[in-house]
């Protein structure tokens, strides 16, 4: 919910890349605020065979590592944090919930140093 240019944190679900998806496997995909939910829709025009990719693969095992693409943030304000390059300029910042099979996006699009915080 924005008020004033201000994104309110609002869970909803993230958008699906196409629909051509048969198994979405089992953890539920949310975007933080409205915000994460436009900005994940901007990746999913710009690269969808990637954005589809990585859906399915958060949708199955998000905290599986995939070394030099999918891994948790180091540092203290991080901890928890997980990061995915979608493409070579764009990536999905997460926390993944375990016992709720839930992954917050609480930021999706091109790659930004320092990792934004959760």
């Amino acid at each position: 919910m924005s008020q004033g240019g201000i994104d309110q944190p609002g869970e909803e679900e993230l958008t699906a890349p196409g629909t051509k998806i048969v198994d979405r496997g089992d953890w539920r995909l949310v975007a933080r605020t409205k915000r994460v939910n436009r900005d994940w829709a901007a990746l999913i025009e710009r690269a969808p065979a990637a954005a589809l990719r990585w859906y399915t693969y958060l949708r199955k095992s998000p905290t599986a590592r995939y070394p030099g693409r999918v891994f948790p943030l180091r540092g203290s304000v991080y901890r928890g944090a997980w990061e995915c390059e979608v493409t070579g300029g764009d990536r999905i910042y997460y926390i993944p919930d375990e016992a709720a099979r839930k992954v917050e996006v609480f930021c999706a699009g091109p790659h930004c140093s320092p990792a934004p915080r959760p």
